[in-house]
């Protein structure tokens, strides 16, 4: 037994590969560049949804669509500002001019969709009579779009 014993040390020893280096060790892969951010594809399906609605007419299921992504995504300005449109299409002024306006307070540094959305809100108050209103939020979209 004891015979055995020496004898599974022995070439458990020469069975391990050699010591030392014999080749280079190879060079670790690049570091992956970070992977950019992926679009939500819920977010993505039902912003089509919404925008084929509008489109057609459907400005209800639209709305109810675009709702339906806010409550996935609450701070995404694209969606609120998309929701500004179709309550612009409904005639719902107040309500498109205070989405726009949420739209502008999640937009961060993107300029062209803080001006997009003073367009909306100069549209909103001429339909509602607010002629000095709009000509203020006309000249918030030309200071943005510079």
């Amino acid at each position: 037994m004891k015979r055995f014993f020496l004898l599974t040390v022995l070439l458990t020893g020469c069975a391990a590969p050699p010591q030392g280096p014999s080749e280079p060790a190879a060079t670790p892969p690049p570091p992956e560049a970070p992977a950019a951010p992926k679009e939500n594809v819920a977010i993505a399906g039902l912003m089509e949804s919404a925008r084929a609605d509008a489109a057609s007419g459907k400005l209800v299921q639209a709305a109810a669509s675009l709702e339906r992504a806010l409550r996935i995504e609450p701070r995404n300005p694209r969606l609120w500002q998309e929701l500004a449109r179709v309550r612009m299409l409904q005639a719902q002024f107040a309500q498109a001019e205070n989405m726009a306006a949420r739209s502008n307070s999640y937009a961060g540094s993107d300029n062209a969709l803080r001006a997009e959305n003073w367009r909306l809100i100069a549209q909103s108050r001429e339909a509602r009579g607010d002629d000095d209103g709009a000509r203020a939020a006309r000249d918030s979209a030309e200071k943005l779009a510079r």
